[in-house]
């Protein structure tokens, strides 16, 4: 039965997994621009982004497993669950972790910039005169990685051999859960101190990116709704410049048949009609990216399913809106909880010890977990809401150094090397993520889940506690030191990891732990403004004049917005019948 049921979590995962890639491979196909794309790049973000999706969707695995060994019902560890059958899930998770963290790591420090460099070596005209090989353009982009290599050297070193909390007076460090933590070998401590600077540096974008594109992804959803469909467009733009270019050709031809030319008024019509083509050449391009032309056929797909649920955006919108405003009070909750009631507070980067103010999210995840997978579809959801709101965030801000744009993150027009630059800064906020769910979205789910523990007193040390008859129900907790706890309760792999680095260098603890209140102070600016201004994500590029704006068509009735929801979904426009070139621009400008 044990066998049976934790092979059908790795299989969820799997599909999970499966799930992800998909998600990736849009991602990158969406955004690349399609002139510059490259097979490389492609590859190398689709899997970089793959991995570290992997590495926060097992921790409701980690919990489901650990938490199979017990009965949350009864308070005790079931039948088959002796001391070595979960050492050995634990061990089979922790090879996991490490394995996911260390290729991230290997991912956003080495992989990636190589990458980046390789694709910046390419000369396509020394290419084809053939003075340029594969090896040499190698060893030009190993040149230059070769800096990147030294700082992971340096950091897997300083992690190595820094000291790290041993005997902390007053701190609370005798108790058997923090003990266990303090106890690792040099290796661990090395990725640990990797993975904990990582974090922080993640952090330090997180809570501008990721915050103001959680308060501006909800609102995007609700505000942007297309007024006209790409078919329509493309057929009364077609009109419309087919109409331009027959008047233009009758004021040409009057020209010709006249021996003094144009009058001043023909003049200044033809120059009119000029600057009017130029602007339907414009729109006509727009609309064909719009309809997905040329484009890869995943990109075709997944028009055809955006416009498909076109229609919920509102409804998805709000829905949104109701789960950032929970993570947000559950965030504020567990971080006043936390300042208050840590058990070591700044000493181990405000651990705690036990949750005492209830938050939404912890709560809903919690109660889930005991049916899984209802709590893997909760937190696959909330994940893919913090990464797309990191994406929007990046969208919004563009990658800037400073005051200077530097990158823009664009759909269908981001190049390859902004592609690449916005990979790692995905990973990098995508572990400061990993800290803010498991640390103060849902402590008590992301440590111990839907645990409990019989808190009676146990004959021998080795028995397991009785609560048949007089329940006696306790969650397992951090700070439970009761023998019955320590027989019973297990701590999931990855909460366990994130604890050892906040408490081994609590320097990143406390530095992770207040720079959640930068990210809510952020939130609730950006969404407040936002309330009362509607989000132009790509203003910098395709808003660049009012020709633009017009372009685009936002705004129309709601019934004009479902008939070109079914007209992106069959392709085809709607016959309006004949219509004159003033009539095609009123319909695109309406």
């Amino acid at each position: 039965m044990a066998l049976i049921q934790s092979t059908l979590i790795w299989v969820v995962y799997a599909v999970v997994i499966a799930l992800v890639v998909a998600v990736a491979s849009i991602f990158v196909f969406l955004y690349q621009t399609p002139r510059e794309r490259s097979a490389t790049v492609s590859i190398v973000c689709i899997f970089t982004l793959t991995s570290l999706l992997a590495t926060l969707l097992l921790l409701p695995v980690d919990i489901a497993l650990v938490s199979s060994t017990t009965s949350s019902k009864l308070g005790r560890r079931k039948e088959w669950a002796t001391d070595a059958s979960v050492a050995n899930i634990v061990y089979t998770i922790k090879i996991v972790y490490y394995a996911l963290y260390s290729l991230d790591a290997v991912l956003c420090l080495l992989v990636v910039p190589f990458t980046y460099f390789w694709y910046e070596e390419y000369d396509e005209v020394a290419a084809e005169e053939g003075t340029q090989t594969i090896g040499s353009r190698f060893l030009g982009a190993l040149k230059y990685t070769l800096a990147f290599v030294a700082l992971v050297v340096i950091v897997f070193l300083v992690g190595f051999f820094v000291p790290v909390a041993r005997d902390r007076n007053g701190a609370h460090y005798g108790l058997d859960y923090f003990r266990r933590i303090l106890e690792e070998n040099h290796g661990e401590r090395a990725l640990t101190f990797a993975i904990g600077l990582l974090i922080t540096v993640g952090t330090l974008i997180y809570v501008l990116y990721t915050a103001a594109g959680f308060a501006l992804l909800p609102v995007a959803f609700i505000k942007s709704a297309p007024a006209i469909s790409a078919p329509t467009l493309t057929a009364n733009t077609a009109s419309a410049l087919e109409q331009n270019r027959e008047r233009q050709r009758q004021l040409e031809g009057r020209s010709a048949g006249s021996s003094e030319g144009l009058n001043s008024k023909d003049r200044r019509e033809l120059d009119a009609l000029v600057r009017e083509e130029r602007t339907l050449v414009r729109r006509e391009r727009l609309a064909a990216e719009a309809r997905g032309e040329h484009s890869h056929w995943l990109v075709k797909t997944w028009m055809k399913i955006e416009a498909v649920f076109r229609p919920l955006k509102l409804l998805g919108g709000f829905v949104l809106m109701i789960v950032a405003i929970a993570v947000w009070v559950s965030m504020l909750l567990t971080g006043i909880d936390k300042a208050k009631n840590s058990i070591c507070k700044s000493h181990c980067g405000y651990i705690l010890g036990h949750v005492n103010i209830v938050n939404p999210m912890n709560w809903i995840l919690v109660k889930s977990s005991k049916i899984f997978p209802i709590d893997y579809v909760i937190f696959l959801i909330l994940i893919l809401f913090f990464f797309f709101s990191s994406v929007v965030g990046m969208a919004s801000i563009g990658i800037r150094f400073l005051w200077l744009r530097l990158f823009q993150i664009r759909n269908g027009h981001t190049s390859p090397q902004a592609m690449l630059m916005g990979t790692v800064m995905l990973t990098l906020m995508a572990l400061a993520i990993n800290y803010a769910v498991a640390m103060l979205v849902a402590p008590q789910y992301s440590h111990f889940g839907p645990q409990t523990y019989c808190d009676k007193p146990l004959r021998h040390p080795t028995d397991q506690p009785d609560c048949s008859e007089h329940r006696k129900l306790r969650p397992c907790s951090e700070r439970a030191d009761s023998q019955a706890a320590r027989n019973v309760c297990t701590a999931s792999v990855g909460s366990t990891f994130l604890d050892t680095i906040t408490v081994n260098f609590s320097f990143f603890g406390a530095v992770d732990f207040w720079a959640q209140f930068v990210f809510l102070a952020v939130y609730l600016i950006v969404f407040v403004v936002s309330l009362f201004r509607v989000p132009k994500l790509d203003q910098y590029e395709t808003d660049a004049d009012a020709e633009e704006e017009e372009e685009e068509g936002l705004l129309a009735s709601t019934g004009r917005r479902f008939g070109a929801t079914w007209q992106d979904i069959t392709g085809r426009s709607k016959d309006y019948g004949s219509s004159n070139g003033r009539g095609a621009r009123h319909d695109n400008t309406e």
